[in-house]
């Protein structure tokens, strides 16, 4: 199954994907931290990519689609990916569509309050990557990794001045996503509101519906949610 999570930033589409991917098996894709994976690796793709993520803007389409054509995952049997962070507007995605194409889209739905306080209480280890918040998922030592203990840093498009340029690029030029799938009937509207294992219950049990049995087609059947490739 093809899956893609559209929403906000801080909605919680990073942390859902992550918990499919260690408890179900599937392939996580997240443009955000390809993206940041470039910029530390100093590729020409990062080099252009850093400044506009410092800046808190969308890094330009041609970039995002260049990496993306390079991990998005082809063969048979179809493993179970999902992509969080791409497509963020209409022309991403119908250039996206020329080369996968999503079978459910989850829209996870927050209110902006909420968003705002998500996304400033964030902090992420610099060595590792792992993501924090000390709102809904913090550290077990206060500004250290659980993993490494690296000091935790917050992302330059974590301040508050570059979370209110997010969110207005996303009102303006990610939303009229919503009506695109909405017409191809693809869309499914998830309240993100609840706790980390709340959304992810919910989350599960929609992907469950709306998978298809083998029998509903005729061609090999597709693998169950828990059997996607890492």
């Amino acid at each position: 199954m093809n899956v893609v999570f559209l929403g906000p930033p801080g909605a919680g589409k990073g942390t859902q994907a992550k918990l499919l991917a260690e408890r179900q098996g599937w392939i996580h894709l997240s443009t955000g931290d390809l993206l940041r994976q470039e910029v530390r690796a100093g590729t020409p793709w990062g080099r252009q990519a850093e400044g506009y993520m410092k800046a808190g803007r969308l890094v330009p389409d041609e970039v995002v689609l260049e990496i993306l054509r390079a991990r998005l995952p082809s063969g048979r049997p179809a493993p179970n990916v999902v992509l969080d962070g791409y497509p963020r507007n209409l022309l991403q995605a119908r250039e996206l569509e020329r080369l996968w194409n999503p079978e459910v889209v989850v829209y996870f739905d927050l209110p902006e309050d909420l968003l705002v306080d998500r996304l400033t209480a964030r902090s992420s280890c610099p060595r590792c990557g792992r993501v924090y918040n000390r709102l809904t998922h913090p550290p077990q030592v206060s500004g250290l990794c659980d993993a490494d203990r690296t000091p935790l840093e917050q992302r330059p498009d974590d301040r508050p001045e570059a979370v209110r340029t997010r969110l207005e690029v996303y009102h303006r030029e990610t939303q009229p996503l919503l009506d695109h799938y909405q017409k191809k009937g693809i869309l499914r509207r998830l309240p993100a509101s609840g706790s980390v294992e709340e959304v992810f219950r919910q989350l599960s049990d929609l992907l469950s519906g709306m998978a298809d049995p083998p029998r509903s087609r005729g061609g090999p059947a597709r693998p169950s949610l828990g059997e996607g490739i890492l």
